[in-house]
Protein backbone atom coordinates (compact mmCIF):
# COMPACT_ATOMS: atom_id res chain seq x y z
CA UNK A 1 0.00 0.00 0.00
CA UNK A 2 0.95 3.31 -0.44
CA UNK A 3 -0.27 7.15 0.46
CA UNK A 4 -2.40 7.45 -2.33
CA UNK A 5 -3.92 4.07 -1.50
CA UNK A 6 -4.22 4.82 2.61
CA UNK A 7 -5.67 8.27 1.72
CA UNK A 8 -8.41 6.70 -0.41
CA UNK A 9 -9.03 3.95 1.99
CA UNK A 10 -9.39 7.23 4.54
CA UNK A 11 -11.78 8.96 2.15
CA UNK A 12 -13.97 5.69 1.72
CA UNK A 13 -14.06 5.22 5.35
CA UNK A 14 -15.30 8.91 6.07
CA UNK A 15 -17.95 8.89 3.31
CA UNK A 16 -19.41 5.09 3.91
CA UNK A 17 -19.05 6.00 7.68
CA UNK A 18 -19.11 9.91 8.11
CA UNK A 19 -16.14 10.11 10.09
CA UNK A 20 -12.79 8.23 10.82
CA UNK A 21 -10.49 7.94 13.65
CA UNK A 22 -6.76 8.47 13.67
CA UNK A 23 -6.12 5.49 15.86
CA UNK A 24 -8.80 3.27 13.78
CA UNK A 25 -6.80 4.74 10.70
CA UNK A 26 -3.11 3.68 12.41
CA UNK A 27 -4.93 0.56 13.36
CA UNK A 28 -5.50 -0.42 10.30
CA UNK A 29 -2.13 0.30 8.26
CA UNK A 30 -0.58 -1.53 10.75
CA UNK A 31 -2.79 -4.81 10.33
CA UNK A 32 -2.12 -4.19 6.45
CA UNK A 33 1.51 -4.35 7.27
CA UNK A 34 1.69 -0.41 6.07
CA UNK A 35 3.87 0.86 8.65
CA UNK A 36 6.23 2.63 6.26
CA UNK A 37 3.18 4.98 6.11
CA UNK A 38 3.09 5.95 9.83
CA UNK A 39 5.35 8.10 12.11
CA UNK A 40 6.20 8.34 15.92
CA UNK A 41 4.78 11.75 17.21
CA UNK A 42 6.56 13.73 19.71
CA UNK A 43 5.06 11.50 22.67
CA UNK A 44 5.72 8.38 21.31
CA UNK A 45 2.98 7.74 19.65
CA UNK A 46 2.45 6.56 15.97
CA UNK A 47 0.39 8.57 13.82
CA UNK A 48 -0.30 9.01 10.15
CA UNK A 49 2.51 10.01 8.33
CA UNK A 50 3.00 13.27 6.19
CA UNK A 51 2.62 11.67 3.00
CA UNK A 52 -0.81 9.70 3.91
CA UNK A 53 -1.88 12.87 5.28
CA UNK A 54 -0.78 15.10 2.18
CA UNK A 55 -2.55 12.73 -0.36
CA UNK A 56 -5.54 12.41 1.81
CA UNK A 57 -5.66 16.22 1.87
CA UNK A 58 -5.64 16.76 -1.71
CA UNK A 59 -8.48 14.44 -1.82
CA UNK A 60 -11.11 16.44 0.45
CA UNK A 61 -9.45 20.06 0.69
CA UNK A 62 -12.79 21.34 0.89
CA UNK A 63 -15.08 18.68 2.44
CA UNK A 64 -13.51 17.25 5.64
CA UNK A 65 -12.46 18.71 8.37
CA UNK A 66 -10.29 17.68 11.61
CA UNK A 67 -12.13 17.30 14.87
CA UNK A 68 -8.76 17.76 17.16
CA UNK A 69 -9.57 17.07 20.73
CA UNK A 70 -11.13 13.83 19.83
CA UNK A 71 -8.96 13.03 16.78
CA UNK A 72 -11.50 12.31 14.02
CA UNK A 73 -12.00 13.81 10.41
CA UNK A 74 -15.52 13.91 9.22
CA UNK A 75 -17.37 15.66 6.58
CA UNK A 76 -17.81 19.34 6.77
CA UNK A 77 -21.27 20.88 7.96
CA UNK A 78 -22.51 24.52 6.76
CA UNK A 79 -21.85 25.38 10.38
CA UNK A 80 -17.67 24.85 10.31
CA UNK A 81 -15.40 28.03 9.94
CA UNK A 82 -13.43 28.08 7.00
CA UNK A 83 -10.08 26.25 7.35
CA UNK A 84 -9.08 22.39 7.70
CA UNK A 85 -10.39 22.29 11.78
CA UNK A 86 -12.98 22.00 13.54
CA UNK A 87 -14.72 21.98 17.16
CA UNK A 88 -16.21 19.20 16.95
Amino acid sequence: MNAVEAAIWMQDKIIKEECLYQDDAVDYLVKTGADNLLRENSDGNLVIGRDVLEEFRKLNESTVVWVRPDRYWRRRVVEDEPGRDARG
